[in-house]
C-alpha cells in the first residue's frame, strides 16, 4: 500500500526522535521505562481533545506532545492545535504539570517548538527535537529554556517558580568601572533586548572600540547571574580565537575580583571534542561546521578566513542532525565578524543550535540586518569613536616598492609542505615552474 504524505512525515519524525535519544513506541505496546524519554504514537486523549500524534514521556511522566503534518504544510498557527492536545491528558495518567509544557509541530523537514515554562511562550523554529535529558533538567526546577532569556518582572510572576528567564530582571546593576560609555550602552541595550524575548541581536561597534571586551562583560553576567549553561564564541580565524582566549583569561570580575578563568572553564576548540565542563567554548565557524558534518578539519584551515572557504563546495552541503552535538549544546552564540558568518553553509551552523544569537561587527550590510531581524542594539561608528577619543583618526599614505609595483616570483626548485588530508602526514613538494 503506497504511503501518504503524512506517513512519510511520521517516518522522518520517528528517525529524528530516535536520533535525539527518544524511544518511539505504539500506543498498544508501551514501556514507559524503556528509556528516559518515550514518544508514544497515536495517543488517545480525553473526550473532545482528539488524538495526539505523539505523546512525550520523561522519566515515566507525560511532558509534551508533537503534532505531525505532511511536508510542505504551513506550521504557523498549528501551535494552537498542539496546545489543545497539551491540555487533554487523561486525569488518571501521571504528568509533570498540566497542561503539558512542551509542544512541537513538525513535518519532518520543518519543526517548531514552544516551551510552556517561558514567561511568554512563543513558537520558534528548531533544527530537531531536544533530548529527554534536557527536558528532565528543565522539569527538575520548572525553568524556562535559556534560548528565550526573556523575563517578567518579579512582581508579575504570580507564584510561578523563578525561571532562568526571570533572572535577567534580577541581575545586579552593571558595574560600569573600566567600561567606555559605548560599551555600557551596548551591554544594557542587549540585556533589555534579551528581556524582551528577542532571540537575535546585533552590536555594531567600530574596530578598536572594544567589541570583544564588551562581549566578555555581558557573557560573564549571563553565566554568573543569568545561569547560562554554556556559551559559544565563534571567530573567523584561529588567531582571532587565540586573542579572544587571552582576553577571556585576563578579564577580572568587578563583582568578586576573580579572573574569568578562575571561576569558569574556557575551551579554545582545536579538535573535535567539546569539553562539556567548560562554560565558554571558542571556535572557528569552519571547525564547528566540520564537527557537525562528522569530519576532521585540517589544522591550517583554522588560520584561513571563513569568508571564501565555502567556495570549495560546488553546492552547499546541508547539515544533518549530529547526535554527538545536540541542538541544545549551547545556550548563547556570539559570532564575531558576523557579516561573514551568515552566508551560505556558515548560516546553517548558527541555525543548527537552539540558542540566542548575538552578532558583533564593525561593518554590517543589509543581509546582516536582515539575519538579525533589524534588532540593532548598538550602533557605534568610527567617526563617533574618534570624536569620543576611543579611536584615533587615520591618514592614507601610498608607499611604492618594487614588489608592490612589479610583483614577486617564487622560483622553480622551491619546496612547499603539503599535508595528506586522511593521514595528516606532511610531505614536501618541489615546484617545477616559477
Amino acid at each position: 500500500m503506497p504511503q501518504g504524505p503524512e506517513d512519510i512525515a511520521r517516518e522522518q519524525i520517528d528517525r529524528m526522535l530516535e536520533q535525539s535519544g527518544w524511544a518511539v513506541q505504539d500506543a498498544k505496546a508501551v514501556n514507559l521505562y524503556a528509556k528516559q524519554g518515550v514518544a508514544i504514537r497515536e495517543f488517545a486523549l480525553k473526550p473532545g481533545f482528539g488524538t495526539a500524534d505523539y505523546l512525550l514521556y520523561v522519566d515515566g511522566r507525560a511532558a509534551g506532545v508533537i503534532e505531525a503534518k505532511k511536508a510542505g504544510a504551513t506550521l504557523t498557527g498549528v501551535e494552537i492545535q498542539s496546545a489543545k492536545y497539551s491540555k487533554g491528558l487523561p486525569d488518571s495518567l501521571p504528568a509533570w504539570t498540566r497542561p503539558l509544557p512542551f509542544c512541537y509541530e513538525s513535518t519532518g523537514i520543518e519543526t517548531k517548538f514552544t516551551n510552556g515554562f517561558d514567561p511568554e511562550p512563543r513558537s520558534r523554529n528548531v533544527f530537531s527535537f531536544h533530548k529527554p535529558e534536557t527536558f528532565a533538567d528543565w522539569l527538575s526546577d520548572g525553568q524556562a529554556s535559556v534560548t528565550s532569556l526573556a523575563a517578567m518582572p518579579p512582581q508579575q510572576l504570580y507564584g510561578k517558580q523563578p525561571t532562568l528567564n526571570s533572572r535577567i530582571y534580577s541581575m545586579p546593576p552593571l558595574v560600569e568601572t573600566g567600561l567606555w560609555p559605548a560599551q555600557i550602552i551596548a551591554i544594557k541595550n542587549l540585556e533589555k533586548s534579551l528581556a524582551e524575548n528577542r532571540p537575535r541581536a546585533l552590536i555594531q561597534m567600530a574596530t578598536g572600540s572594544g567589541k570583544t571586551f564588551t562581549a566578555i562583560n555581558f557573557l560573564y553576567r549571563l553565566i554568573k547571574f543569568g545561569k547560562a549553561k554554556r556559551v559559544l564564541f565563534l571567530v573567523d580565524r584561529g588567531n582571532l580565537g587565540r586573542q579572544a582566549l587571552k582576553e577571556f583569561q585576563q578579564y577580572t570580575s568587578p563583582y568578586n575580583n576573580f579572573k574569568f578563568s578562575q571561576e569558569y572553564n574556557i575551551q579554545h576548540l582545536t579538535s573535535n571534542n567539546i569539553d562539556l565542563v567548560s562554560r565558554v567554548c571558542i571556535c572557528t565557524i569552519q571547525r564547528l561546521y566540520s564537527m557537525l558534518k562528522g569530519e576532521v578539519l585540517p589544522e591550517e584551515a583554522d588560520e584561513e578566513s571563513a569568508q571564501g572557504l565555502e567556495k570549495v563546495y560546488k553546492e552547499v552541503p546541508p547539515l544533518e542532525y549530529n547526535p554527538a552535538i545536540p541542538i541544545e549544546t549551547f545556550d548563547i552564540i556570539v559570532t564575531d565578524e558576523c557579516h561573514r558568518s551568515i552566508y551560505n553553509l556558515w548560516r546553517q551552523v548558527l541555525e543548527y543550535f537552539d540558542a540566542s544569537i548575538i552578532g558583533l561587527t564593525a561593518t554590517p550590510n543589509k543581509q546582516t540586518f536582515g539575519f538579525f531581524n533589524q534588532n540593532l542594539v548598538m550602533e557605534y561608528g568610527h567617526e563617533q569613536a574618534v570624536a569620543d577619543g576611543v579611536n584615533v583618526n587615520y591618514d592614507v599614505f601610498r608607499i611604492k616598492t618594487a614588489i608592490t609595483e612589479a610583483g614577486g616570483r617564487v622560483e622553480a626548485g622551491f619546496y612547499v609542505d603539503k599535508r595528506d588530508r586522511e593521514t595528516r602526514k606532511v610531505r614536501w613538494e618541489r615546484l617545477d615552474e616559477d
